[in-house]
């Protein structure tokens, strides 16, 4: 070391194994009649330390030679020129292990133009030819570690894992890799790079490990060889929770997880593909003190191996250590297990050794030994002659570089298992250029089989896309697609097409089902049940009439108008099916001809009787002369008029907007999009609905304004006091109509509250009419006949005084039936226009 001083403990594997390694490489080579024939390779060994400043300053004795010093002013005593004997010079360089050691290392050789060969150093930042051209290694650059972790990691489906690396070239440039990859690849993230210092302080590790704890979804540490990260999981509690997944430091050795089993149980590690080289088995362990005396670390070595002292002098009086007898064997008196990189000792000597052979084969062509072109040995000639080697290794495989001096990554994967309580490495996949990874073969904590997860979120159900945590593509919330939005893909919803809805899980979308009234939904029975009773009674009353079409009562009812308003009336309950039949263009037509219809017949109908009847009365008070229009042709006239303006008001409709049927999303789209229905009606609005009644509607307003009006009349004279009922009544059934068909506009039921209530307003109207104006009539004509007879005559102006005059006087005598004093009316007119010939028109309402 530095001033003499020691380097620290002895390496046995990683120093003296490596060291015999390059020995053995030397002796086969010289060995060999066929490479290199008739030169010899030499080395020059020497110790970094294991840190690259010491490294630089043993390196500095590989350039000497090519350092030119100025000996003019040196001169001997007597007087001659002084003999400077020159360092032997270097034309090759074989290590280093480290990679912050190769860094340096290297720095100085390319310098000088000496090629340089590692056989363990594996950092990206070697790869830069423009930095290190001089270098070369013949194990696989930590990219394609880098690359093949990520592959593994992927093969688990984990995708959040921690790195954990040493500071320095090595550790901190293979986390740099993995990163990059991971990031080139996506589908993997960091949760936290922790760095492991140099010289770390008490409790550093234990401060790592509740680092660590803190993204514990991250449950998969990348990490490089350090036993004691090891040591604080297990004081931590942590036994089975981090699952390690070790780089090529790591490995298949044993120190670093011996008496830590349990918390290392399950790890994933990785190792340039390898064998052991048993002719180095047998090499290394027929070295003994005699054999092997150019080894000068070999006695340290054979003292450490065996605990023994070589010299007396070194025993202490009560000490267990004995002395050396050079009768021990290694392998037999000790144990013995071949260090990993010595296959790739071997092969880094055998690449130079086959670069300066095909190098003096071009260069001295059938000349033994060196020629002048090959002393010295040109080193950027050497560098060519490095990179194009290609020739099959001490373990069979084939050594080559690419054009940065890399070897090909050829990897093999371990994971530390405990079968029946025995630890043990084992093979479970290999990496050359892709993964073979056989992941049925592995064994968790615990022993078992279902692989353990490492990820930041868990995936997203169904129906969810997902949030990106910012800056963390591994992490995500889960957000529902909700209302009618469906999951497009990962990331985003969609809202579905106006006519569907999304399924169950909002993974697609689905047509909106499609409804109409039914015939057997009981908002369709009630209905339909009052419509047939109502066409029966309106039936039965119609053939009643024609029954008795000649008899007083019938004649007083106005025979032509009774008809008509029955007619109406017939309408208004058949237009009860129109109403709940499946909407199509005929059915619409009609809907919008004849639910309207049927209340302008019978309002028109009843405005011309009560219209009459006023006009009667106001001018029977000022003369007994006729008012014009009240015959039954002018009355039809006047009624038929009436009803045109609405058969015009609709024909003006079918040329503006013809009709037709439509479906209506957007009446039930609930917020609920299962309770979401598409409506199968007609083009009418409810404000184009109001617009087709309000013509009804005006008629049934003026008809009880005249109601109104004539309600002075003697309610046993000409129907004055039924109509006005009726008109009371039906006005009051469409004033509870408007709210309750406005204010059910949000109900989910809409379709159905408004269609019944129309159809049963109008049902009400029509029955309202039929009972109050026909059905006293029909029970006279059925079962009073006796009551149904013409009465005696009295003079016009007899009767009409006595209309006018009760108004003013209650009325004392007895009950007439309906429609007697309009019989004595009738008929007395009809006496006095035969008779007597005088200009008087008939009031009579019948023809």
């Amino acid at each position: 070391g530095a001033e003499g001083k020691a380097c620290g403990e002895l390496k046995k594997e990683k120093g003296i194994h490596r060291l015999e390694a390059m020995l053995f490489a030397l002796d086969r080579i010289n060995n060999d009649p066929d490479l290199l024939p008739n030169i010899t390779l030499g080395a020059r060994i020497l110790d970094t330390c294991s840190r690259d400043t010491h490294a630089l300053e043993q390196s500095l004795t590989f350039v000497q030679a090519l350092i030119e010093k100025d000996s003019t002013e040196v001169r001997c005593v007597s007087g001659g020129p002084p003999i400077i004997t020159k360092p032997e010079r270097v034309v090759g360089v074989i290590g280093a292990s480290g990679s912050s050691v190769s860094i340096m290392v290297a720095n100085i050789l390319r310098l000088f133009k000496i090629p340089q060969i590692s056989y363990a150093s594996t950092a990206p930042d070697l790869s830069d030819n423009s930095r290190y051209d001089f270098f070369s290694r013949v194990v696989p650059s930590d990219t394609y570690q880098a690359q093949a972790m990520v592959d593994i990691v992927k093969a688990l489906k984990w995708n959040y894992v921690s790195t954990l690396a040493s500071e320095g070239s090595y550790g901190e440039s293979g986390v740099e890799a993995f990163i990059q990859k991971s990031r080139e690849d996506g589908g993997v993230c960091v949760a936290q790079s922790v760095k492991i210092p140099r010289e770390p302080k008490p409790g550093e590790f234990d401060k790592i490990i509740r680092r660590l704890l803190e993204t514990s979804h991250a449950r998969a540490p990348l990490l490089s060889l350090h036993r004691r990260v090891l040591e604080a999981a297990k004081r931590a509690n942590q036994t089975g929770h981090f699952i390690w997944m070790g780089s090529d430091s790591w490995g298949s050795k044993i120190a670093p997880v011996l008496h830590l089993e349990e918390v290392a149980e399950g790890s994933v590690t990785i190792l340039p593909k390898r064998v052991s080289v048993r002719g180095f088995d047998r090499y290394f362990s027929s070295r003994t003190l005699d054999n092997n005396r150019r080894n000068i670390w070999f006695a340290e070595f054979w003292e450490d191996n065996f605990h023994c002292k070589l010299s007396r002098h070194a025993l202490r009086k009560g000490s267990s250590i004995k002395k050396c007898t050079n009768r021990e064997r290694i392998g037999q008196d000790s144990s013995y297990e071949q260090e990993g990189k010595v296959q790739f000792v071997i092969d880094a000597v055998y690449a130079m050794g086959h670069a300066l052979h095909n190098m003096h084969k071009n260069l001295c062509p059938g000349k033994v030994g060196l020629c002048p072109r090959m002393d010295p040995v040109d080193g950027v000639e050497l560098l060519k002659y490095i990179r194009n080697v290609n020739f099959s290794g001490i373990a069979g495989t084939p050594v080559t570089f690419n054009e940065n001096g890399d070897a090909p990554g050829r990897y093999d994967i371990y994971q530390y298992q405990i079968r029946n309580s025995t630890p043990e490495y084992k093979v479970i996949g290999q990496w050359t250029d892709h993964l073979h990874l056989k992941v049925e073969n592995m064994l968790w904590p615990g022993g078992g089989t279902q692989l353990p997860s490492s990820i930041c979120s868990l995936p997203c159900k169904p129906g969810e896309r997902k949030k990106l945590v910012k800056g963390i593509p591994c992490c995500w919330h889960c957000e529902r697609c909700d209302g009618y939005q469906y999951q497009l893909d990962e990331f985003h919803c969609k809202r579905c097409h106006f006519n569907e809805r999304p399924n169950e899980n909002h993974t697609s979308c689905t047509p909106i089902p499609i409804i109409k009234l039914e015939w057997s939904s009981p908002w369709a029975v009630v209905p339909v049940f009052i419509a047939i009773v109502g066409i029966i009674a309106t039936l039965f009353v119609v053939i009643t009439f024609v029954r008795y079409n000649d008899t007083p009562i019938v004649k007083a009812s106005g025979r032509e108008l009774s008809y008509v308003l029955l007619t109406g009336i017939f309408l208004c309950y058949a237009t009860t099916f129109l109403m709940i039949a499946e909407p199509d263009l005929s059915t619409c037509s009609l809907r919008r001809i004849f639910l309207g219809l049927g209340m302008s017949i019978s309002y028109a109908a009843l405005l011309t009787k009560t219209n009459r009847i006023y006009r009667i009365f106001e001018q029977g008070k000022k003369s007994v002369s006729a008012p014009r229009f009240i015959s039954p042709a002018s009355q039809l006239v006047i009624t038929f008029s009436l009803i045109s303006l609405q058969l015009v008001g609709v024909c003006i409709w079918f040329i503006v907007d013809p009709s037709h049927s439509v479906i209506d999303y957007e009446d039930q789209r609930t917020t609920n999009p299962h309770f979401a229905r598409g409506i199968l009606k007609c083009d009418i609005s409810d404000l184009s609905l109001i617009c087709l009644l309000g013509y009804s509607m005006l008629l049934m307003v003026t008809c009880t304004v005249y109601a109104i009006k004539t309600r002075g009349v003697p309610e046993t004279f000409n129907e004055a006091k039924p109509i006005g009922f009726t008109m009371y009544t039906t006005c009051i059934v469409w004033l509870a109509f408007i709210p309750i068909f406005f204010g059910t506009s949000q109900s989910a039921e809409k379709m159905y509250i408004q269609t019944t209530t129309v159809t049963i307003s109008v049902r009400l109207s029509a029955s309202v009419s039929l009972g109050m104006l026909y059905m006293p009539k029909v029970y006279i004509i059925l079962f009073h006949p006796e009551q149904n007879v013409p009465k005696r005559k009295r003079s016009l102006k007899a009767v009409v005084t006595a209309a006018t005059m009760s108004n003013k006087f209650s009325q004392k005598g007895g009950f007439r039936p309906n429609g007697e004093a309009k019989s004595e009316l009738c008929e007395n007119l009809e006496t006095q226009a035969l008779a007597t010939k005088q200009t008087y028109v008939s009031y009579s309402n019948h023809a």
